[in-house]
């Protein structure tokens, strides 16, 4: 399965999606910094550096799946919260890259402020263009990653009779972690302790080079291996169905 990787920061995305057996085409992604770690690693696939100047219709026919983790600012609890007012809301955009390539399947990922400000109105865009939606909120711990920071993932099929409702879509609510040591310790009363939100940043410490890039990118960054078990959960289906 092919796929066109928007809002892509340091290939997040694609490194999940390309775990679960699929192939990515192009990035869209304008953050220098971020380009420079995508052409490190995926040296052969082009990037787009401009969402608005993007032509979804070179890439119909031979892109399965749209991914993309629009911008959270305008969602976060650590911002403004100005939605759809905020210039950094691009959903309009990724729809409209949606609508002119036409794939089978699209993901999409924001923070959970997203929910009770614009969730409805991407689902409803997504249902408008004629695909089944579903949403639900994954947490990096879910995949036994040592935080929690918890996510909406959204994922849309243009078969409505391909998406699981209550299969292959299914998450276990997450459980505070037991684990002792690095990645999880008891407090002194004996109880465990819950995962943190968000990972340590150690390895970007002061005087390390791009330290403030390698910070921002690893904020915005998605956790690979979430991806990788929506991803695979989309490639059973797809294959079953198909």
């Amino acid at each position: 399965m092919r796929v066109l990787d928007l809002f892509s920061g340091v290939g997040g995305f694609s490194l999940g999606l390309e775990a679960a057996g699929m192939e990515t085409v192009a990035f869209c992604e304008r953050e220098p910094f971020c380009q420079a770690v995508l052409r490190k690693h995926w040296p052969d696939v082009p990037i787009h550096d401009d969402i608005t100047q993007l032509d979804g219709k070179a890439y119909r026919g031979t892109v399965e799946l749209v991914c993309g983790g629009f911008p959270c600012q305008p969602f976060s609890v650590a911002g403004k919260r100005r939605g759809a007012e905020d210039d950094r809301a691009l959903w309009p955009e990724m729809l409209r890259v949606i609508r002119e390539v036409q794939p089978t399947w699209v993901i999409g990922e924001n923070v959970t402020g997203i929910i009770a400000m614009e969730l409805d109105t991407v689902l409803s865009d997504l249902e408008g263009e004629g695909y089944a939606c579903q949403a639900f909120v994954l947490p990096a711990c879910a995949v036994d990653a040592p935080h929690r920071r918890d996510r909406v993932w959204v994922v849309a099929d243009a078969q409505s009779k391909r998406m699981e409702r209550n299969g292959a879509f299914r998450v276990k609510e997450p459980q505070p972690s037991t684990r002792k040591g690095l990645f999880g310790c008891d407090s002194p009363r004996g109880k465990p302790r819950i995962w943190e939100s968000e990972p340590s940043v150690g390895r970007v410490a002061n005087g390390v080079p791009n330290r403030s890039h390698r910070l921002k990118s690893l904020g915005n960054a998605v956790v690979p291996q979430v991806v990788e078990q929506i991803g695979k959960a989309v490639m059973e289906i797809h294959d079953v169905a198909g």
